[in-house]
């Protein structure tokens, strides 16, 4: 496929093998693979761990697009792919800067784990371009943001991150996860590697753990070096799965931002909450950096209903179609409280200085229709009046 196509169509048809003519490419349950090359190197064995199966190739190279990168590989799951890439970038002690407010996960490898490797890091204000050069060391790397956050939906102005990146001679790192390439195509915007939680939107299904990391032939070659040394790489059945799951994502995304739109103008427009969080709503203050960086928001908001913990707790009971539990991107609607979930880890003052509230609630809008999300969570809120 070529770039004349539109992104809709190469999801379908970029990297299909077409084996023996079939539309969708087998699963290539073998460990074994004979070997061609007389005098291989380590990574061109053919062996799963090793991300070189067919299986791997299909997928890896719909991400490559989907991205706008050279290359791309598929790792057993989101952390697996962060881990991953954030070792290799800082391999020696080096130092990174990462962006405030970043998914629990990763803040708990960033604050508590890296010093254990003679790494070190430092948090920025991300909306504070202007204050991040005072954050620089001579051994600084890396620089690591996300497209968007987890769970207000805050937008940074990605510009500013790839010019400060080039210029002071970093890595500049983005995970995609919220924002989906359908979203937002961040290698081809400029940054030099995108990772994801492909768990997520790249799969769609709510059956499979995985991630994936994009950028430039060199460096991801090198990454799947680690990689393979690490042995965090993802099966044969995962690989499918995946494939199978990006073949929607234009659809599955597109019904979800839109989804996810209409909900939060019903609920900030309800008698019963007090604040929502999602950038198509005017009073959000990314508003406007997000209607010009991304094509659209994504099918997470956060909301906070009038009443406090009492009233979040007595909604996620109430609610009859969205199901109590972490995760997001499927066909179904997830309801959870950050503070119990995603960002359990941080403290209570943490979570207070990144502005999540105890009884925030956070939406991962699925496929249901949306007028009937809608008057479920109007029945839900009602229910706390009572």
């Amino acid at each position: 496929m070529t770039d004349r196509h539109h992104l809709g169509t190469r999801i379908i048809h970029t990297g299909e093998p077409r084996i023996d003519g079939s539309a969708v490419p087998p699963i290539f349950q073998s460990t074994v693979f004979e070997q061609s090359e007389p005098d291989p190197s380590y990574d061109s064995v053919r062996y799963p761990r090793l991300n070189n199966t067919p299986n791997h190739h299909v997928v890896a190279a719909k991400l490559a697009d989907l991205e706008g990168a050279e290359a791309a590989v598929v790792t057993a799951s989101g952390m697996a792919a962060i881990s991953t890439v954030i070792l290799w970038c800082l391999r020696g002690g080096g130092h990174a800067l990462f962006q405030n407010g970043l998914y629990g996960g990763t803040h708990g490898l960033v604050h508590h784990q890296l010093a254990h490797f003679g790494m070190s890091a430092s948090t920025i204000e991300a909306r504070d371009p202007a204050s991040w050069e005072a954050a620089l060391r001579p051994e600084t790397k890396l620089i690591y943001v996300e497209s968007l956050t987890n769970p207000l939906c805050q937008v940074i102005d990605h510009r500013k991150v790839v010019d400060f990146a080039k210029q002071h001679g970093l890595i500049s790192v983005i995970d995609n996860t919220f924002a989906s390439p359908m979203n937002f195509r961040a290698v081809d915007f400029g940054y030099d590697i995108a990772v994801h939680s492909a768990t997520k939107y790249l799969n769609g299904h709510s059956d499979l753990c995985a991630g994936a990391i994009a950028g430039d032939r060199g460096r991801v070659d090198d990454i799947v070096h680690l990689l393979n040394l690490l042995g965090g790489s993802l099966d044969a059945m995962g690989c499918y799965l995946l494939h199978r799951g990006l073949r929607t994502l234009e659809l599955r995304v597109g019904r979800q931002n839109e989804t996810a739109r209409r909900l939060a103008t019903f609920l900030s427009e309800h008698d019963a909450v007090e604040r929502v969080h999602h950038p198509t709503l005017p009073d959000h203050p990314d508003h406007a950096l997000a209607k010009e960086l991304l094509a659209d928001c994504g099918g997470v908001l956060a909301f906070e209903p009038a009443g406090g913990v009492d009233a979040a707790m007595k909604v996620i009971e109430a609610l009859e179609l969205p199901i109590h539990g972490p995760s997001l991107g499927g066909p179904e609607t997830l309801v959870t409280r950050p503070c119990k979930t995603s960002h359990a880890g941080l403290s209570p003052s943490e979570r207070e200085g990144l502005g999540i509230a105890d009884h925030l609630i956070r939406i991962a809008v699925g496929l249901e229709h949306v007028d009937d999300l809608c008057a479920d969570f109007d029945r839900a809120l009602r229910a706390t009046r009572t």
